[in-house]
């Protein structure tokens, strides 16, 4: 199945681009989410009509994402959670956590967009987690879990 990419896609290809992607991953996943059509001739004449629209949209949210960046660098959070006797935490500190910390904090960021490929905090102390703000800006910020009192 052939599509054309309305919006930068990871591990796929750029704006416009025309790519082979297997049907499910179209019709599923690429189309639904707004992220290509198909590659027919009309589409194929209808992106080019809106080509500058969309390549405009794209360089606003890549400079939203890079102020957001900017705002977050170097950002240290702090997460109280129950601890045990060696620091190990009751449950853990995962996604929701990290982003609900992040936006009561003033920054609004999405449970989406923080990545934690270890997997949840378990461990009280001091840990990196990296926030995924667009397809082009990653920024690490600092998460301080404490024993809670």
């Amino acid at each position: 199945m052939e599509v054309i990419l309305l919006q930068k896609v990871e591990n796929l290809g750029n704006l416009g681009d025309k790519v082979k992607v297997r049907p499910g991953y179209g019709r599923n996943y690429l189309i639904p989410q707004g992220k290509a059509k198909l590659a027919t001739a009309v589409n194929l004449a209808e992106f080019e009509k809106l080509r500058a629209e969309l390549e405009k949209n794209a360089a606003d949210s890549l400079i939203s994402a890079t102020a957001r960046a900017r705002e977050l660098e170097g950002k240290v959070i702090t997460i109280s959670a129950k601890t045990g006797n060696e620091g190990k935490l009751f449950g853990s500190v995962g996604t929701v956590d990290i982003a609900e910390a992040l936006t009561q904090g003033g920054t609004r960021v999405e449970r989406k967009e923080v990545r934690m490929p270890q997997g949840p905090i378990r461990v009280a102390g001091e840990h990196k987690v990296e926030l995924h703000l667009h397809t082009d800006v990653n920024v690490a910020i600092t998460v301080l879990v404490v024993a809670e009192e």
